[in-house]
């Protein structure tokens, strides 16, 4: 439904006869680049900010290829704010319009159907995530057109990315279904069943998930090329999920089964204190395992040093982890080159809500961050820092203490990492006395009280 009104419409068409004139026209087919809209299957290997602007890089390489005589319309998602961000990029030489139908098919017949009311002789619709378009692909497209009745530029999975045609056709609009591997030869039959005449582009790849990109920045580098995608791609952060575990059998499956989704999108490296459980035993091959000397120090540090990625993630076994714990580090590793999590504790006791609330503030105020808080840091910061202080306990503390004389802010994520709260006894005045203890030894920590007989005073729960 057009809820324009009519003076809003006169003025829309005012500008679309300036614009419309040429014989031939492109409908670019997108999606916006907001942030939870695109690409969603390169998560969690990349960001929701970093999908938005690899979709907007994607749109800019588009219109840079688009050198030919013809007139361009984008046909868009309806989200919120999608019209505003495409207009940022296309401008006010396109005409826009919103996709409309049931599924892929119905919406891409709905947009040739509009766009040949206008009286074009050719028409291509090309889909954005294809990074390799050309101009020469373009006019190869239309070129073909002047002895075919359709064109396709083939993909690799069985689809296509680009589609042409001369009138408007319903054929190549009636599969069942867009999203399996013979998508474009059904359509093939179908045109060849109603008499018609095809012919195919080169094959391009187009992006859908994380392997896709890699394989693009890879022929890039083969080609000896480099554009904005590449360098965008090859500047994307890696991240390292460095455990330190000992004895944790209880804990180690639930942290294994949060970490399944991302395994394939960051460095997970467990790094083995001497346990004596069951704990080896429950951590699956494909998982590399270290082995050190036990200390979280130690451990962490052996972890690093194995480590290949940009931002080394410091977990403990016992934590539950956002929903989108990868977003969070990598959003607030563009506000700082520390940060780490704030901490809530599993548990419903008044005094814990209180010890999570003073943590919290102890890290944004002062900059000092507990190991359950699980802190990130940019790898070469992390080395330039000498690693973590090879001592058996406070370990966390010290290196904090580092980074604030230095001058180096710690950014705390809007989300919170769920600690367990094994360590502390049961029962809320068991509790006070264990707090009371910790601030105790915290204390006698500042006060230079030898590090050998504040670990021994630690109670360790597991």
């Amino acid at each position: 439904m057009d809820n324009r009104t009519i003076e809003e419409r006169r003025r829309d068409r005012e500008k679309y006869n300036e614009i419309v004139y040429r014989k031939n026209a492109m409908i670019i087919f997108t999606k916006a680049p907001i942030s939870n809209n695109v690409k969603t299957r390169l998560g969690p290997q990349l960001s929701k900010d970093e999908r938005a602007s690899l979709q907007r890089l994607f749109l800019v390489n588009i219109l840079e290829q688009i050198k030919l005589d013809v007139d361009v319309f984008i046909c868009y998602d309806s989200e919120k704010g999608a019209l505003a961000n495409l207009e940022a990029i296309f401008g006010s030489g396109c005409i826009y319009f919103v996709q409309e139908g049931e599924d892929l098919g119905e919406r891409m017949r709905d947009a040739f159907d509009k766009t040949f009311k206008w009286g074009y002789e050719k028409l291509l619709l090309i889909g954005t995530d294809v990074p390799e378009f050309t101009t020469e692909i373009f006019r190869e497209a239309f070129n073909i057109l002047n002895h075919k009745d359709f064109v396709f530029t083939p993909s690799p999975d069985g689809g296509y990315s680009l589609v042409g045609m001369k009138k408007r056709a319903d054929e190549i609009f009636t599969l069942d279904e867009y999203s399996h591997c013979n998508v474009l030869k059904e359509t093939l039959i179908k045109i060849k069943e109603s008499g018609k005449t095809y012919g195919l582009t080169e094959e391009l790849k187009d992006i859908d998930v994380y392997d896709d990109l890699m394989g693009y920045l890879q022929r890039m580098e083969d080609k000896g090329k480099e554009n904005n995608i590449s360098s965008f791609v090859k500047g994307l952060k890696k991240i390292s999920i460095i455990v330190p575990i000992y004895n944790e059998e209880k804990t180690i499956e639930g942290l294994i089964e949060q970490l399944e989704p991302v395994k394939g999108a960051v460095e997970i490296i467990f790094v083995d204190g001497g346990s004596t459980d069951n704990s080896l035993s429950l951590i699956p091959d494909d998982y590399k395992l270290l082995k050190a000397g036990k200390g979280r120090a130690l451990q962490m540090n052996a972890g690093a040093m194995e480590s290949t990625g940009d931002i080394l993630f410091f977990l403990h076994a016992d934590s539950v982890l956002p929903e989108d714990f990868l977003d969070e580090i990598k959003k607030a590793n563009k506000a700082s080159r520390v940060g780490a999590f704030g901490v809530k504790y599993d548990s419903p006791n008044f005094f814990m809500h209180t010890t999570r609330w003073i943590s919290n503030w102890r890290t944004s105020l002062f900059g000092i961050v507990f190991g359950d808080q699980g802190m990130f840091i940019d790898r070469d910061l992390f080395f330039d820092m000498g690693m973590f202080k090879e001592i058996p306990i406070m370990e966390d503390v010290e290196f904090s203490e580092r980074l604030r004389a230095r001058g180096i802010k710690v950014r705390l994520t809007s989300d919170r990492i769920l600690t367990s709260d094994r360590r502390f006894p049961k029962g809320t005045v068991a509790k006070l006395k264990f707090m009371w203890k910790m601030n105790r030894l915290r204390k006698m920590y500042r006060d230079g009280v030898d590090l050998d007989k504040i670990s021994n005073m630690y109670r360790d729960e597991r």
